[in-house]
């Protein structure tokens, strides 16, 4: 929620039951109301440009490169030659525009059901999308994700899950289960890469990110774990990587190397020096996919309640 002071505007953003984090405002540079979110966009002291959605924060200018090169790049850089890219959500476009830095991409399909979310952050985030949306690559399409996979003949080779929450009432709830991860599998090609945000990967609160590595597990031969340290959210934060065949444990340093070379790519967080450590989770995050993981299916999704 906003709320003002004699100091000033904040938005109040409740974590947990036990945390509350609480933002200066600076200047609200816009504000809007889409058929599924409150959208505001404003300036924080040191994050700079900020966008919230219904006063959650989901991204600021100070670090959303390490959140948008992680959800992009391992499983951009793991498959060896990407042509045809999918993207579920990544409403900001900076998925887009990092998975449209590989010179091989042909082709990018960007599905997000909010269309006037789009054009919001089109016009008040280009920072965000550097132009992504006009590329001649880009087609992007306003309906639910999972639908369209499911009635697409269409195989790509990397699909990127940059989907919000799976909160209660949302749009998203059915896009964290086991039957979405397997029909994504099966829009792969054969040597196809799977990667989606997975919720927070602090010691606090790991229920999302250990019952979404779980359910990938389920449905891909290869499946990793990885994480970023988030400024803007105070948390380290979780993805998972799926792949029908490759690994990216088995890709060392001098093989990333080449292919940032030979692509033209040099990354601020996701690099072939910091590759092994993205992918090195710590032992509570371990320990967490053994007691809490689970298998999330559409009869028993998982409902984001921190």
């Amino acid at each position: 929620m906003a709320f003002t002071q004699r100091m000033g505007m904040f938005i109040s953003e409740t974590h947990t039951t036990a945390a509350e984090w609480c933002f200066t405002v600076e200047k609200m540079l816009f504000e809007g109301v889409t058929k599924y979110q409150e959208v505001q966009i404003c300036e924080i002291p040191r994050f700079g440009k900020t966008l919230f959605l219904d006063y959650k924060i989901q991204s600021s200018i100070l670090d959303e490169f390490i959140f948008h090169e992680c959800m992009t790049q391992p499983a951009m850089f793991l498959h060896p030659n990407p042509k045809s890219v999918f993207v579920a959500g990544g409403g900001e476009g900076a998925t887009l525009r990092e998975a449209l830095r590989h010179p091989s991409v042909e082709r990018a399909v960007m599905v997000d059901i909010d269309g006037e979310l789009i054009a919001m952050v089109k016009e008040h985030m280009p920072e965000w999308h550097q132009g992504a949306f006009d590329d001649p690559r880009t087609e992007l399409v306003h309906m639910d994700a999972r639908k369209y996979l499911k009635e697409t003949d269409e195989k790509f080779d990397v699909i990127l899950s940059d989907l919000p929450d799976p909160l209660e009432g949302g749009p998203a709830v059915y896009l964290f289960t086991e039957e979405y991860f397997a029909l994504c599998r099966d829009r792969l090609t054969d040597d196809g890469v799977f990667a989606m945000q997975a919720g927070c990967a602090n010691i606090n609160y790991p229920d999302c990110f250990a019952p979404c590595l779980r359910t990938v597990q389920q449905v891909f031969p290869e499946t990793h774990g990885y994480w970023a340290i988030m400024t803007t959210f105070f948390l380290p934060w979780g993805f998972v990587l799926g792949s029908k065949q490759h690994s990216p444990l088995d890709l060392t340093e001098a093989d990333l190397e080449a292919r940032f070379e030979e692509r033209g790519i040099v990354n601020r967080y996701y690099t072939p020096r910091f590759h092994r450590s993205v992918f090195t989770l710590p032992d509570y995050l371990e320990e967490a996919v053994r007691t809490k993981g689970y298998v999330m299916t559409d009869a028993a999704p998982f409902i984001w309640t921190a």
